[in-house]
């Protein structure tokens, strides 16, 4: 199958490596170097049984990634680590059954690849392959306004697919979907840096033949 290579100018992100940006702590690897150590603990098999067999690898691989970003952040066992969905299918971390506090995990994953954020704030991280580009074309007058469309263009597969990881890695940030009104209340100011409206961060990498986001959100105020 014919794939168009990620701009160059996007630098590339060593697979395997704990990076550090901005608070947050990000790591990627090719799903063929996954091993399965840490095992799942009990509450996860059950997560995992109850979902489709087309989505269990997939899913198996982004939890034992995230557990192991998790166990080196907490300086804890990974086999102590449990990453479960909360009800809205948000990942959160457990260490010995208790929920952390003020730890907050994204995870993503393509064909090829998985990546895992760790971040004391809200945080939100994609991967989206070019080779996504003609999918993302069929779905941006919903998820883009009329200026990003024009900022991103439709003739470049490297800006689609950053434009896309940016959405999908800001609302995960806030815990909501790309799918509905959510993407329009996240506005991309620019590609190359990455820029983002309601002071957001974020930053961008290569890792493969995708691009990866990682997106960190402000913390919600207090109740006023």
């Amino acid at each position: 199958m014919h794939t168009t290579a990620v701009d160059t100018a996007i630098p590339p992100i060593a697979p395997g490596h704990v990076h550090r940006w901005g608070g947050a702590r990000l790591v990627v690897a090719r799903f063929t170097d996954l091993r399965q150590a840490p095992f799942l603990s009990p509450a996860e098999q059950r997560v995992v049984h109850a979902l489709p067999a087309r989505r269990q690898a997939e899913w198996t691989a982004g939890r034992l990634l995230a557990k192991r970003l998790a166990a080196g952040a907490l300086a804890v066992p990974a086999d102590e680590v449990e990453v479960l969905p909360r009800d809205d299918g948000s990942p959160y971390v457990l260490v010995g059954g208790s929920p952390v506090a003020d730890v907050q995990v994204s995870i993503s994953h393509t064909a090829r690849h998985v990546a895992a954020a760790l971040a004391p704030g809200a945080v939100g991280v994609d991967l989206c392959e070019t080779a996504s580009a003609d999918a993302v074309r069929r779905v941006a007058d919903r998820v883009f306004s009329a200026g990003e469309r024009s900022l991103i263009g439709t003739d470049r597969p490297d800006a689609l697919a950053c434009a896309w990881a940016l959405k999908e890695a800001a609302v995960k940030a806030d815990r909501s979907s790309v799918f509905g009104a959510a993407p329009r209340l996240v506005e991309i100011l620019g590609l190359r840096p990455p820029v983002l409206g309601g002071r957001r961060r974020a930053t961008v990498w290569r890792a493969g033949d995708a691009v990866l986001a990682l997106v960190l959100a402000p913390s919600p105020g207090p109740a006023g």
